[in-house]
């Protein structure tokens, strides 16, 4: 079966337009290579046209991209060791001098910016301590450093306008971990002797306001029991001298029989008196 000529005119030519054609997106940007060499670029968004087999259309996306970078340990000031990771917010500025550089590999793109941003990164850390750099204003470590590693972006076509610190860690294989486990075991000893000081102070003070109450309040019933002894021996003073004055004679014998029960309370006690002593007299007569 056999085509017309037409027909296969008007295939090849579709062919040629199609071949012919390439479309860049509002957030794109193109180049044109003629056999191999860049003929054209930063073409803007809409429906362009090139040479078939003679030019290639390569198209780049020119929004923001993150590019991100293997971790890389750095030294502080005071020489402890660090392991940063971060990330890099960029774009395609110049089309050319990036397939130029990069041959419009975006991979490789990374690979020759990471050594720029790295290097200016060690800058900046090394002249801070490891507190100011945990605790400090990380977008400080960055703007200082950004134009210098926008010169350096600039030979690659490319522009970065921030880079964020994501984590800052303490490499497992140094003694920068143990360190600052011992410092803060050391502060914590020194907030634990702290407390035990106060609690100590504040201790003897209770027992010093015991000691004081103790003291009032044991003078006090001493000073109760004193009275109370002599109102009794005042009362026992009395009743004995109303009972002598009632009974003179009886009182006295009563008086010496109670001598004579405290000499003899133990059954052992042996008395050498004379025969006419009057502490005998009531031994031989009630009178």
């Amino acid at each position: 079966m056999k085509y017309p000529l037409w027909i296969a005119l008007a295939v090849a030519g579709l062919l040629g337009l199609m071949g012919s054609v390439f479309v860049v997106r509002e957030d794109q940007v193109g180049l044109v290579l003629n056999l191999g060499r860049v003929a054209r670029t930063d073409i803007g968004p809409g429906l362009h046209f090139k040479v078939p087999l003679v030019e290639t259309a390569r198209v780049f996306d020119r929004r923001f991209s993150l590019i991100d970078f293997s971790p890389e340990r750095y030294l502080t000031s005071e020489r402890k060791d660090v392991s940063v990771d971060f990330v890099a917010v960029g774009y395609i500025d110049d089309v050319r001098a990036f397939y130029r550089a990069t041959g419009g590999d975006e991979s490789a793109a990374a690979d020759r910016l990471a050594p720029i941003i790295k290097d200016s990164l060690r800058n900046e850390i090394n002249a801070r301590t490891l507190t100011q750099l945990v605790s400090g204003d990380r977008s400080g470590v960055i703007q200082r450093q950004l134009e210098g590693i926008n010169r350096g972006a600039l030979t690659l076509g490319m522009r970065i306008v921030d880079i964020r610190l994501k984590q800052i860690d303490l490499p497992t294989d140094s003694d920068v971990i143990k360190q600052v486990y011992d410092r803060m075991r050391a502060e914590r000893k020194q907030v634990a002797s702290a407390l035990r000081a106060e609690g100590e102070e504040q201790a003897r003070t209770v027992r010093a306001q015991a000691d004081r109450d103790q003291a009032v309040i044991v003078a006090e019933a001493e000073r109760d029991a004193q009275r109370l002894r002599g109102e009794g021996d005042a009362e026992a003073a009395r009743l004995y001298a109303q009972a002598a004055a009632a009974d003179p004679a009886f009182y006295a014998f009563y008086r010496s029989l109670e001598a004579y029960r405290r000499a003899f309370a133990d059954g052992q006690g042996v008395v050498v008196l004379d025969r006419n002593d009057p502490f005998l007299q009531y031994l031989k007569s009630d009178r």
